[in-house]
C-alpha cells in the first residue's frame, strides 16, 4: 500500500509541476522577442530560465516515470529552494507557499525513493535477471 501511495504522490506532483510550471516555462524559452525571467542567482535570465525548464519540465517527466528519480529530485529540490527562499524571500507567505509545498514533497520522495512501481525498479530487476543468466552459463 505504501508503494501505491508513493506512485500517486510521485505522479500527481509531477503532473502538477510539469503542466502548471514546466511547460509554460519551456514555451517561454523560445520566444519571438527578448526573454524576461527572474535571475535570483545572478547567472543571467536565459541560464536561470534554462535551469528552471530543465528541472520543472524534464526532471518532472523522469520523476513521473520513476526513472533517475533521486537525481531528478535533487534538481527540483534546488529549484524549489531557490524559488521559496531566494526569489520569493521578501514576498508574503502565500506567494512562497507552492514552492515550499513542492519542496516538502520532493524532500519526502528523495528520502523514500520512487517505490516499487517505477521504471528504476523494472530496469534493476531486468538487469539482475540478465546478470544471473550470464553467471549461470
Amino acid at each position: 500500500m505504501n508503494d501505491f501511495a508513493l506512485l500517486i504522490l510521485r505522479t500527481v506532483s509531477s503532473i502538477f509541476m510539469l503542466f502548471a510550471h514546466g511547460l509554460p516555462k519551456l514555451n517561454r524559452l523560445f520566444p519571438s522577442d527578448e526573454i524576461s525571467f527572474a535571475d535570483p542567482l545572478g547567472i543571467g535570465t536565459v541560464p536561470s530560465l534554462a535551469l528552471a525548464v530543465f528541472s520543472e519540465f524534464f526532471c518532472s517527466v523522469f520523476i513521473f516515470l520513476g526513472l533517475f528519480t533521486r537525481a531528478s529530485l535533487i534538481a527540483l529540490i534546488i529549484t524549489m529552494f531557490v524559488a521559496g527562499f531566494i526569489h520569493h524571500a521578501a514576498d508574503p507567505f502565500a506567494q512562497k507557499e507552492k514552492a515550499l509545498l513542492f519542496l516538502l514533497i520532493y524532500l519526502f520522495l528523495f528520502i523514500t525513493g520512487p517505490g516499487k512501481y517505477s521504471l528504476n525498479r523494472i530496469i534493476k530487476i531486468k538487469s539482475s535477471i540478465k546478470l544471473i543468466k550470464f553467471l549461470s552459463e
